[in-house]
C-alpha cells in the first residue's frame, strides 16, 4: 500500500425514508495508500456513495457520519465548502462514467483542462496552455494542438475521457477517483483507459480509487480489492486472489463473468438483493 492517503472508519451514509433514515452505506471502514484499490459490487451496493461522500458530493438529504474519516491528514468529517473546493482542485479528482456529461459542450477543451490551474494556481496564461498540452499529450491524444483547440462533440468517446483523465490530473491529485469509467466505452477502449489509469497512478505515485462492477477488469488492474453488497464491505483481498475468495458472493461474481468458455450457455445468477 506504501504510504496511507485516505483512512475510513465506520462511514454510514443514510437517507430519509418511511422507517426514518435508511443506510446506504452501512458502517464500513476502508484505506487507501499510493495503489490501485478497487470497489467492487453490483448496482445498489453502495460503491459509487462510497466514492462521492470521499469527495464531498452527497445528493441533497443524504447524511453521512463516520468514527474517522481522514484524507492527508484533513480530517473530512469537519471540513468548509471552500476547503472541499480547494481539496477538490487539488488533492482529489473524480472521473465518472460518460465524459458526454463531464465535459461542457460550450467550451473549448483547453479551457476545461486548464480550470484547475486557474483556480488553484498563479500560473500564467502561457504557463497554463504549456501544462495543459503536456497533460494532453501525457495521456495518449494524438496532436494534443488541436484537441486543445476543439470542442467536446469533435471527439469520441475514448478521447473524451482521455481529457478527463487530463483536467483532473493536470495539478497533480494525490487520490484519483474513477467512478466506472469505462462503462461506457467498447471492449478495447476499456483496456485502454484502464492501462493509462493504472500507468498514470504508478508514475505519479498516486492512489486511484476504481469503482467497478466488473471483477475480470480489477483482477487485472488492481493492487487489492474490496467487494460490497448492501452498503457493506463483504471481503478484502488481494486482486490476485479474487480466483480463492471465501465469500460466496464474491465467488459468484467472479463465476459470472464472461469469457469465450460460457459463451451461449447461461451465467450463474446469485439470490438477494444488492
Amino acid at each position: 500500500m506504501g504510504e496511507l492517503l485516505l483512512s475510513a472508519e465506520e462511514l454510514l451514509i443514510s437517507f430519509p425514508s418511511d422507517a426514518g433514515r435508511t443506510a446506504a452505506v452501512d458502517g464500513i471502514s476502508f484505506s487507501i495508500g499510493r495503489e490501485v484499490l478497487a470497489l467492487v459490487g453490483e448496482s445498489g451496493s453502495g460503491k459509487s456513495m462510497t466514492g462521492r461522500a470521499l469527495m464531498g458530493l452527497l445528493p441533497r438529504g443524504a447524511e453521512m457520519r463516520a468514527k474517522r474519516l481522514v484524507f492527508d491528514g484533513q480530517d473530512l468529517r469537519a471540513i468548509s465548502a471552500s476547503g472541499w473546493n480547494a481539496l477538490r482542485g487539488t488533492g482529489m479528482g473524480l472521473i465518472l462514467q460518460d465524459p458526454r456529461y463531464s465535459l461542457n459542450p460550450a467550451h473549448r477543451v483547453g479551457r476545461q483542462v486548464e480550470e484547475a490551474l486557474l483556480l488553484h494556481t498563479r500560473l500564467s496564461s502561457a504557463e497554463r496552455r504549456e501544462r495543459a498540452l503536456d497533460m494532453l499529450d501525457k495521456v495518449g491524444l494524438p496532436d494534443p494542438k488541436r484537441v486543445y483547440a476543439s470542442y467536446p462533440a469533435a471527439l469520441s468517446g475514448g478521447m473524451g475521457q482521455r481529457v478527463m483523465i487530463a483536467a483532473m490530473l493536470i495539478n497533480r491529485p494525490k487520490l484519483l477517483i474513477a467512478d466506472e469509467p469505462t462503462s461506457a466505452l467498447d471492449r478495447d477502449l476499456q483496456d485502454q483507459i484502464l492501462t493509462l489509469l493504472r500507468s498514470l497512478t504508478e508514475e505519479f505515485g498516486m492512489g486511484l480509487l476504481l469503482i467497478s462492477h466488473d471483477l475480470q477488469q480489477v483482477a487485472r488492474y488492481a493492487d487489492r480489492v474490496l467487494v460490497m453488497r448492501r452498503g457493506r464491505i463483504e471481503e478484502e483481498m488481494a486482486a490476485t486472489d479474487l480466483s480463492q475468495a471465501r465469500s460466496p458472493y464474491t465467488r459468484a461474481l467472479w463465476a459470472a463473468r464472461p469469457s469465450a468458455a460460457t459463451y451461449g450457455t447461461r451465467l450463474p445468477v446469485y439470490g438477494g438483493e444488492p
